[in-house]
């Protein structure tokens, strides 16, 4: 099994802030913070956490980088985040109570700094999951707990992972303009490089029935379609600028469904021509990083910009919105249809929401995502299993994958 080694200054979100941010006392302390952090690339400041306690502030940095081999230097990192940066409300959630108890059932990955992400299932019930940031493609065994890591091609940075007809793993590559199939059985990985150099960030990626793969490109504003048999990769432009394609979808009549991340729309696709359709939402100011679809055809979507659930009914044209429980800024991000309900979550309170909205009474229901003994991390997508029996997701901020299921059922 490829193993890789941690970069020795990856902090994650939390660590990351800039030096304005500290006071101008405890310089050294502030010094070695800002050192370990210099590693990291844009990232989420810790102003804007909810603070932790000493043991709790150790226990989220332990799932970011391992810092076991310089005892000093951690002590000096984290009495100075527990002094500086306590508990606090900011960005508060509102955790809305109801019925149903869930589960959940967590597993950090093997390395750390990886930021995992989109977990899928695969035919054998194993849990397939990309790192971003360091090329990674994992494969958990959720009966022993048992995970592998591959390393995939160089400067790939997968955003997501899906399954084929095949059984095989598909990644996006974001970065290197690649869509990427690795064999389960081998290990062998076959790159499909874009037909067009202006096409460079492969996005999110869902097969069709007959086993067509259509992936968004979101900075290329561009929907792309790749036929397996043939290795012909075909394109689109988004007839919207800066729409951002993000989320995809594909509905039981076959049309494709794209989320705009940089727009308030929707776009449908047909199978065939690739012909695109715009459906405009209500609001300017709307912006939808992902959809899903119920066993009527009905598309859900989130307005995140707005902090709003959103409904739209391809037969009549009618759209519906709701606000969300932790309000206009709570920036709604994955979503999934699930056991007779719709789950997303509100990723820009803390901690991390996962909401269930029921459509035939309009209530809702909440509850804070763990990231192992802590509430941090963000879930950027969500799918079910292959039975339908559970929710999965993933903390990719603290290296968690995650499996939700309800009581009772």
């Amino acid at each position: 099994m490829p193993r890789h080694t941690l970069p020795a200054l990856i902090l994650a979100a939390a660590l990351c802030y800039p030096a304005a941010a500290f006071a101008q006392t405890d310089s050294h302390a502030r010094d070695t913070v800002e050192s370990v952090c210099a590693a990291c690339h844009a990232i989420s400041t810790v102003e804007r956490s909810s603070g932790y306690t000493r043991d709790d502030w150790r226990a989220l940095t332990s799932t970011m980088v391992d810092l076991s081999g310089a005892p000093e230097m951690q002590a000096e990192i984290l009495d100075y985040l527990a002094e500086h940066y306590p508990p606090n409300d900011n960005r508060a959630a509102t955790p809305v109570d109801g019925p149903l108890t869930i589960r959940f059932e967590e597993w950090q990955v093997p390395t750390l700094g990886q930021r995992s992400r989109d977990p899928v299932e695969g035919p054998d019930g194993h849990i397939w999951w990309v790192g971003q940031w360091l090329d990674i493609l994992g494969r958990l065994d959720p009966q022993t707990g048992a995970m592998e890591e591959f390393d995939l091609p160089a400067g790939a940075r997968p955003h997501s992972v899906t399954i084929g007809p095949d059984g095989d793993a598909w990644y996006t590559g974001n970065r290197n303009a690649t869509i990427g199939r690795f064999d389960a059985a081998t290990g062998e990985i076959t790159e499909y490089p874009m037909p067009d150099e202006a096409a460079r960030d492969p996005h999110t990626a869902e097969f069709d029935a007959d086993g067509i793969l259509w992936f968004s490109l979101q900075g290329s504003n561009m929907i792309g379609r790749l036929d397996p048999q043939s290795g012909e990769v075909r394109l689109v432009t988004s007839p919207r600028e800066r729409s951002r394609p993000y989320g995809v979808k594909i509905a039981a009549d076959g049309m494709v469904w794209v989320a705009c991340n940089g727009a308030n729309c929707l776009l449908r696709v047909d199978p065939d021509t690739m012909a695109v359709e715009e459906i405009t939402l209500p609001d300017a100011g709307t912006t939808v990083r992902r959809l899903d679809i119920d066993s009527d055809g009905i598309i859900w979507w989130v307005n995140s910009a707005l902090g709003r659930l959103g409904r739209y009914e391809p037969a009549t044209g009618d759209i519906r919105e709701w606000a969300s429980p932790s309000g206009p800024d709570s920036h709604p991000y994955a979503i999934a249809v699930f056991d007779g309900a719709i789950w997303y979550n509100e990723s820009g309170v803390r901690p991390d929401m996962l909401v269930r909205f029921d459509p035939e009474t309009e209530a809702f229901q909440s509850w804070p995502i763990p990231s192992g003994p802590v509430h941090a991390g963000i879930l950027r997508h969500m799918r079910t299993s292959r039975d339908g029996e559970a929710l999965l997701i993933h903390q990719s901020g603290t290296n968690h994958i995650a499996r939700v299921s309800v009581e009772g059922r």
